[in-house]
């Protein structure tokens, strides 16, 4: 089937929709005193890409409803002050914390934080994933989630990727938003997990390992840490199509790629990035969604046991929508 490349971002917001909706999760909000978190939540219920908990006060929850003119009698509503909820969650925090000198006491004051209990009711399993952010920080949002639903097994750490969507086609960078400066066991590790991102939402993951050099033709520390996390990932992920230290040209054009790297499995056809750093890759991933009008879905936030992903303070009904819906993709497993 060929496609109007004028409509490919608009296709693809709606595959992943209809990818969602395959297998509903339940989405957690915490923030919902945002407008725009109310407005996104209603937007994915109409779709039917998720359903949607709110956490909150049905009365104030309404209100904010009538207001903006929003549909939300299918959401649920939970209070931090539900009574069940509460006695369950304040056990488990205690469970899981007690080595860290948690006690009941305590467990319920954090429970008054709604980040802590969003992630608790993923914990317990009252909501497959959650998406906070907009009126919180990302130390904020990913905090608990480190400390109570904690990396997938064999997963060192969390990292951040975007979907960059064009007008034909679809990519994956990496890591675009949380490590700073990852050795060669980190970022080959952000290699493996970003393939397994790729891989969730559609890509054949052919993964390049960015540098200023490509292959043997320069030399330096920063070299030989792409080199060095290139090995590594190929002995963590032996099937895994990866190459590197490969600069982006040689990534992504075909003629730079058969002279600069012949014999390559993945240049001239990347489509899964990973960034030496986040200096490079947070300036590439905005450089490239504001000069090509390139569509950027995330951050995604990878390697947790179960999806919490994390919101810009500044994003939009959209941005959040669409985060939303990511995250419940990422819940299917």
């Amino acid at each position: 089937m060929e496609l109007d490349v004028s409509d490919f971002k608009t296709l693809f917001l709606n595959g992943l929709t209809k990818k969602a909706a395959g297998s509903r999760k339940r989405i957690v909000l915490p923030e919902s005193d945002d407008d725009r978190v109310l407005q996104a939540g209603a937007r994915v219920l109409q779709t039917g890409a998720a359903d949607i908990v709110f956490l909150g006060e049905t009365e104030q929850i309404a209100q904010s409803a009538k207001r903006l003119h929003l549909d939300l009698d299918a959401a649920e509503i939970v209070s931090l002050h539900d009574d069940e909820k509460l006695a369950r969650y304040t056990a488990k925090l205690v469970e899981l914390r007690s080595h860290k000198g948690m006690d009941e006491a305590t467990a319920r004051e954090t429970l008054k934080d709604v980040s802590f209990f969003g992630t608790m009711m993923i914990v317990c399993g009252d909501a497959d994933g959650m998406v906070s952010g907009a009126a919180h920080t990302t130390a904020h949002t990913i905090r608990p989630a480190l400390q109570l639903i904690k990396t997938q097994p064999g997963v060192k750490l969390v990292s951040g990727a975007f979907l960059m969507v064009f007008d034909d086609h679809f990519d994956l960078y990496a890591d675009c938003a949380v490590t700073i400066s990852p050795d060669a066991a980190q970022l080959a590790d952000i290699a493996v997990v970003s393939a397994k991102t790729a891989a969730q939402f559609g890509l054949e993951p052919k993964v390049t390992m960015l540098s200023y050099s490509t292959l043997d033709s320069g030399s330096g520390p920063l070299v030989d840490l792409v080199r060095e996390a290139t090995a590594k990932a190929r002995a963590a992920a032996p099937e895994l199509s990866i190459d590197g230290p490969l600069q982006f040209d040689a990534a992504v054009v075909e003629s730079v790629a058969a002279q600069k790297a012949p014999h390559s499995p993945v240049a001239g056809q990347t489509n899964t990035f990973i960034f030496p750093d986040l200096n490079s890759g947070n300036i590439t991933y905005k450089a490239v969604q504001r000069t090509s009008g390139a569509l950027a879905v995330g951050p995604i936030l990878q390697g947790l046991n179960a999806p919490v992903n994390d919101l810009s303070r500044g994003a939009t009904v959209d941005d959040i929508s669409n985060t939303i819906v990511i995250t419940a993709i990422q819940a299917q497993g």
